[in-house]
């Protein structure tokens, strides 16, 4: 199972509470603690979070497939300009 780190206030996101209430949470359960190198505290979670966590993205209602058409028309868009400055810049209108 991967390791998955995260700040109090995240924690509290996830398991629906406030970051005081994560904070005991953490030490209820004695997860590990780690200070980041950003100084944020980031606590690992146990598998049973782990689990949430990954059953949270799963019900998340991201829409990829047009995500990537979005890409692909604003990288048409952006081919289109450069093929019409190249074009200026010749004299070609």
């Amino acid at each position: 199972m991967p390791q998955v780190w995260m700040t109090y206030d995240e924690l509290a996101t996830l398991c629906n509470c406030s970051a005081a209430e994560a904070r005991l949470t953490v030490r209820h359960l004695s997860l590990p603690r780690r200070k980041s190198s950003d100084g944020a505290t980031r606590v690992k979670l146990n598998l049973a979070l782990t689990a949430r966590f990954f059953a949270s993205i799963r019900k998340s209602d991201f829409d990829l497939d047009g995500a990537i058409e979005a890409l692909r028309h604003t990288h048409r868009q952006m081919a289109e300009l450069l093929t019409c400055e190249e074009g200026d810049r010749r004299g070609v209108a």
